[in-house]
């Protein structure tokens, strides 16, 4: 059974790492796929991908948006709302880092940081949910992180944009319930992808030795608990956040 069959999904951070397993997963489920990114070769190849794993009767784009910048995400939502006439989930995955201590921090990291993280979720929220509300249905996904549970040295920035999500999505959860919206978070730990990867062999074995499953998580352990949190097998969940971390942070 196709969990998604028949809905219509954004997701943004979609051409990578975590985004574009859930994109592909959603493909699989049999929902309608739209991406947002900023490398369009890159974005090409996911929307070649998740058309492969589609049906004809799915609908797949991509859309390319710095979603830091709200005119252009509203643009970009506003035609997808045109073209298929509703979005049923919306998926917050697009994230960076600019890693460095406070005291050497600049206010272009800072701000570069904030704006793509925290601000991206108002800009999409902001211009959806009234399409949502009308519908008196849809999931609201944000892809926060344990790092904006427990905080981490060298990374001030990152902690507050999401740390700032999961206070975004409980008051945003609030208004939108009584229209049927739901709107919850996941915080991934320790995933591997390109980001870790980079990491330093030592700096691996320390985190290795915090997580009690003694292993880094995949994409798609992130995938499928997005697909929980998008499908009706999550429709008495909201205002929540779902910790994927292998038991890091309990």
């Amino acid at each position: 059974m196709q969990l998604l069959k028949g809905k219509s999904v954004l997701i943004t951070g979609g051409t990578a790492g975590i985004g574009k397993e859930i994109a592909l997963l959603f493909a699989e489920q049999g929902a309608s796929v739209a991406i947002f990114g900023t490398n369009r070769e890159r974005a090409e190849q996911v929307l070649s991908e998740i058309q492969a794993k589609s049906e004809p009767v799915q609908k797949n784009a991509f859309f390319l948006v710095d979603v830091s910048k709200t005119k252009e995400v509203e643009q970009a939502i506003q035609t997808i709302l045109a073209q298929w006439g509703s979005l049923d989930v919306l998926v917050n995955n697009a994230g960076i880092t600019r890693d460095t201590l406070l005291m050497r921090m600049s206010e272009e990291d800072w701000d570069t940081v904030i704006n793509t993280n925290l601000k991206s979720v108002y800009n999409t929220c902001k211009v959806l949910c009234r399409s949502m509300m009308k519908s008196r249905s849809g999931s609201i996904i944000n892809i926060t992180s344990v790092i904006g549970l427990m905080g981490n040295a060298g990374q001030t920035n990152y902690a507050a944009s999401k740390a700032g999500m999961i206070g975004f999505t409980k008051s945003l959860a609030k208004e939108l319930a009584s229209r049927g919206v739901r709107a919850n978070c996941i915080a991934p730990g320790y995933i591997e992808t390109q980001m870790t990867k980079a990491l330093p062999e030592d700096v691996t074995i320390q985190v290795l030795a915090k997580i009690p499953l003694q292993r880094m998580g995949q994409p798609r352990d992130i995938a499928h608990a997005a697909l929980y949190l998008a499908s009706d097998l999550s429709s008495y969940v909201t205002g929540q956040v779902l910790t994927v971390d292998g038991g890091m942070v309990m």
